[in-house]
């Protein structure tokens, strides 16, 4: 039986309260689980958040042969011997990271074939600057119907210099050569903190990579590599999407297990607006939006500015704010695909020329819907600041970039629930603030 969609419904104006611990990074554990294909000794990798992204690249693993299992919030994995190093168009084409495991099929076994990755469409992402480091490295490719053949002709070595800096292309190359007796260098490298995370694990499995957060890495290929136990990093970006919601809530929250080092960016640009961060304990940041905020203009781009994953949720807070706030994105010059439903909950947002132009004021409940993962925290925090009850469609992308956000939102006292999509015209069952289920 096909399950029936489901949807958030939020009331929103309540400011955002309490204390939330931050997930290991998705955007780190995602490549740190395709590295697990470089040995034929157990991985662990710890504290993994159960998203639906993770499950894909569980299915993947497993279609390499490898055994997964699932220990609580622990993820254990041994590609004691690969059984393929092909990944189906089926598989891959649910999320562009899984393009990465070229790099780590190369690295172990020499070849690889997969089909052109897929994921969010909120514009094109290009996979030419992994294709042509693996050539630069002597790796032989060529393509058929949409599937990349690729073979090595012994240990890479050489020298890749990126036209612009890329996080899975920067991270494909490190797969493929830490195992080898070959020296590669990466220079223009990606500098964001998840390429230093993983680097961090191999160099734990036996691997020699140095110069992971300077923008010109150096590979020393090892014979082989271990097992190890390894908990990613906290997710910059799941942290962020809540200290805006708390921020357009004008709310005060504590976020545990964050490092301020990683939101630099986004923590000045949040005191530009008004918002106070402060440091609490380690790792704990505690946002509070209560006093009087202004609009500001936002510009995302590589690291270490404003990610273009929060380029979308920071859109939605500006909304709240009085005044006039401009928005670029340097990344994804058109990844505004969360504006229409600013504009369904009253915003006055309009995209002139790649550049977002924001009005904000009081925003109303309205029946909103994600369209990809960071539009999903947009939409949720449009929702959260709204006045009314929205309903928030498009939970499988929300799923895939935030584990349980229904419930992690509702221990700051929002008033959310999930469930059924309620029908149009139909009226959704009005969600109290979890104080009040309490009573």
């Amino acid at each position: 039986m096909k399950q029936e969609p489901e949807a958030f419904i939020i009331r929103g104006g309540n400011a955002l309260s309490g204390e939330l611990t931050v997930s290991s990074a998705k955007n780190s554990a995602l490549y740190l689980m395709l590295a697990a294909l470089l040995t034929d000794e157990p991985v662990e990798l710890l504290d993994v958040p159960d998203l639906s992204d993770v499950r894909v690249t569980c299915d993947i693993l497993r279609h390499f042969g490898v055994t997964v299992e699932r220990r609580g919030p622990h993820l254990l994995l041994h590609a004691a011997e690969l059984t393929s190093h092909t990944a189906p168009f089926a598989l891959v084409s649910k999320m562009r990271a899984s393009f990465v495991a070229m790099g780590a099929l190369l690295g172990r076994l020499g070849r690889a074939r997969l089909s052109m990755p897929g994921g969010c469409a909120f514009g094109p992402r290009p996979v030419d600057r992994h294709i042509s480091a693996f050539k630069a490295l002597g790796v032989t490719i060529s393509e058929e119907g949409g599937d990349f053949y690729a073979e090595t002709n012994g240990p890479l070595a050489g020298t890749v210099e990126f036209s612009a800096p890329t996080v899975g292309g920067t991270q494909n190359v490190m797969l493929a050569s830490a195992l080898g007796e070959g020296e590669v260098i990466i220079r223009n490298a990606a500098l964001e903190p998840e390429i230093a995370d993983l680097a961090d694990m191999l160099n734990s499995m036996g691997a020699d990579i140095s110069g992971a957060d300077t923008g010109t890495i150096t590979i020393r290929g090892a014979r082989r590599l271990s097992g190890t136990s390894f908990r990613p990093l906290p997710d910059r970006i799941e942290a962020g999407t809540y200290m805006l919601a708390a921020a357009a809530t004008r709310g005060t929250i504590t976020l545990k297990r964050v490092r301020r080092e990683h939101l630099t960016a986004v923590i000045d640009k949040l005191e530009e607006t008004g918002v106070r961060v402060l440091d609490g304990e380690s790792e704990e940041l505690i946002v509070d939006a209560s006093g009087e905020l202004k609009a500001a203009d936002v510009t995302s781009a590589e690291y270490p500015a404003i990610p273009t994953d929060l380029q979308a949720p920071f859109s939605a807070y500006l909304a709240t704010l009085p005044g006039a706030s401009v928005v670029r994105d340097r990344v994804y010059p058109d990844r505004f695909t969360h504006v229409e439903d600013l504009r369904r909950a009253g915003a006055d947002a309009e995209i002139f020329e790649r550049t977002l132009i924001i009005r904000g004021g009081p925003l109303a409940a309205a029946r909103l819907h994600a369209a990809d993962i960071r539009a999903g925290g947009a939409v949720v925090i449009t929702a959260l600041a709204a006045t009314g009850t929205s309903v928030v469609t498009g939970l499988e992308f929300i799923d895939r970039g935030y584990e349980d956000m229904a419930g992690r939102l509702q221990g700051l006292g929002a008033a959310i629930r999930r469930e059924r999509t309620p029908a149009a015209g139909e009226a959704p069952v009005v969600p109290e603030p979890l104080s009040r289920v309490a009573d």
